[in-house]
């Protein structure tokens, strides 16, 4: 990947670079899905962690879990969560804007005081679309894209994972190289300056 490549997978749509990564270990909770289901996603959790060089732990010690899957057939179903509007206070809003927009997935995330990404949310509504995307492959993209505040349309025209001849799913060699490099323990957690995508392509370069 270029520079200018991996820049615009961090630049937002008012041309404004923001890179920004987990400063803590990630504490997964789904729900509801099936137990074999929770099981292929924290999976694929742990393997894109691994990826990164981040790591995984039973809990948060401020939060209990910090980052939270949400498996609904209809948004209003979110509504119907217990507490969940505690969590997210303009639920409403949003489920209502997820329903203008046919939408079948969103993702949230809270920053600590540094910017650094502190708590995730993820919205599945599994239509059609999404199910007819195999489990495995579903899961690890949707892994890979909460790794990191990418931008809107980071994956919009090609996805993070690639599938293998016999139908296993895959991380892009590109996309786990620069996870690899994102994570870095000596680049920061935060950075608004576009000339961080020429640090993450040195680092891609001796991790290629």
């Amino acid at each position: 990947m270029t520079p200018d490549e991996i820049a615009a997978c961090f630049t937002r749509a008012d041309g404004s670079f923001h890179f920004a990564r987990w400063a803590r270990p990630l504490a997964p909770v789904m729900f509801g899905v099936a137990d074999e289901t929770v099981s292929v996603f924290k999976g694929a959790i742990q393997a894109v962690a691994a990826i990164s060089g981040h790591h995984l732990a039973e809990t948060d010690p401020e939060l209990g879990a910090n980052l939270m899957w949400f498996f609904v057939r209809d948004w209003r179903e979110l509504s119907e969560t217990p507490n969940l509007e505690r969590m997210i206070p303009d639920l409403a809003t949003l489920v209502g804007r997820l329903e203008r927009e046919d939408a079948n997935q969103y993702r949230l995330f809270r920053f600590d005081g540094e910017g650094a990404i502190r708590a995730g949310f993820v919205f599945l509504r599994m239509d059609d679309a999404l199910r007819r995307i195999p489990a495995e492959a579903l899961a690890l993209g949707q892994a890979a894209q909460v790794m990191l505040i990418w931008a809107d349309a980071a994956f919009r025209a090609r996805s993070a994972v690639s599938l293998l001849p016999g139908g296993a799913a895959i991380l892009r060699p590109e996309i786990g190289n620069l996870l690899r490099a994102a994570y870095d323990p000596v680049l920061p957690h935060v950075s608004h300056d576009r000339a961080h995508a020429l640090r993450l392509v040195a680092r891609m370069g001796r991790a290629s």
